[in-house]
């Protein structure tokens, strides 16, 4: 595999240490002074709050079809500009592009996204994250579309800080520092699940009464957030992971002892009625599609950061650089293809 510079060895070792001490927080000491501990934090705030739950979510995936013949040629991928769907949506584009479709990109906000393919009007969002973050729009549009199994199983919200803001690591930290944070966490879109779980969960389950979600977007937020790390600033962003910002700042999660920000999820392509029928051949590659940490990791790395203007470009250097992943995804449709 192509070797990158260290930024890409700090992204891929945080997507699995950061969530393991995520995973485990809660039971141990803080490292303000005073030396308190996460049950007596905890015990400050009073609240009935329940994490987030996706409950009985019922999101079966749709039977493949059998390909007969050739796919339909011209297929429209919707696009939110969320990093990893960034990432991966260009590189289906250079796919398919190179295996002699046409494909479009439509970059929507996420709620016309799920519109656009309950109407018809997109075929393809290779980014829908179950079951907590995009399971309202499942179960409000779920009976019109088709969906496929996951591609990525890691995927994680989360409240993150920079490293230097050493008495800052859990949650609950932010309830009695509101003035050191200007009484602010950066949100990204108020319709993304992240702001919707932060407003409806993680303020309200902590007892963060004294902030406010600054509703945003994704490049603004991390905008503000490349200003304050440059000065060294206290800020609180909503994040998640996979993205390539934990290669390009020291940050850290805030440890979830109350569990408000949700479990890991997954992230799977989700299409309009009728794909499969449509694209058999594709439907089955993107069945045999899945990334781990290092492999996403890379391709980030790769289509927003070293060919951050051209990440279609990107996409092809990295495909070169992994042969394996379309021998595993295609199959026998790989043979013959030269990025």
């Amino acid at each position: 595999m192509h070797v990158l510079d260290r930024r890409l060895g700090i992204f891929a070792a945080g997507l699995s240490s950061v969530l393991m001490l995520s995973a485990c927080g809660g039971d141990g000491d803080l490292t303000d002074d005073g030396g308190e501990n996460d049950d007596t934090a905890a015990s400050e705030c009073e609240t009935d709050v329940a994490p987030p739950d996706a409950g009985d979510l019922d999101a079966p995936f749709t039977d493949p079809v059998e390909p007969e013949g050739e796919d339909q040629k011209e297929i429209n991928l919707a696009l939110v500009p969320w990093e990893e769907a960034i990432a991966v949506t260009n590189m289906w584009y250079v796919i398919l592009e190179e295996k002699g479709y046409e494909p479009e990109i439509t970059e929507l906000d996420i709620a016309p996204v799920y519109q656009g393919l309950a109407n018809g009007d997109l075929d393809l969002y290779v980014d829908m994250w179950l079951p907590q973050t995009h399971g309202d729009y499942w179960e409000e549009h779920g009976d019109n579309m088709e969906h496929f199994t996951p591609w990525y199983d890691n995927a994680r919200l989360t409240l993150s800080v920079p490293e230097y803001m050493e008495d800052i690591n859990t949650i609950d930290d932010l309830r009695e520092n509101a003035e050191l944070f200007d009484n602010r966490i950066v949100g990204i879109e108020a319709g993304s699940g992240l702001f919707r779980t932060t407003e409806d969960h993680a303020i309200p389950g902590y007892c963060l009464d004294d902030y406010e979600q600054v509703e945003s977007s994704t490049a603004a937020m991390l905008a503000e957030l490349d200003s304050a790390y440059s000065a060294e600033e206290p800020i609180v962003v909503t994040l998640w992971r996979p993205h390539i910002a934990y290669a390009q700042y020291d940050l850290k999660d805030l440890e979830d002892p109350r569990g408000m920000m949700g479990e890991a999820e997954t992230t799977d392509p989700v299409a309009r009625e009728g794909f499969s029928e449509d694209f058999p051949h594709f439907r089955n590659w993107l069945d045999n599609f899945e990334l781990n940490d290092e492999e996403l990791g890379d391709l980030e790395y790769m289509t927003l950061d070293e060919y951050e203007d051209d990440p279609q470009e990107g996409a092809r250097q990295w495909l070169a650089d992994n042969p394996e992943v379309l021998e595993r995804t295609l199959g026998d449709d790989a043979e013959g293809l030269e990025f």
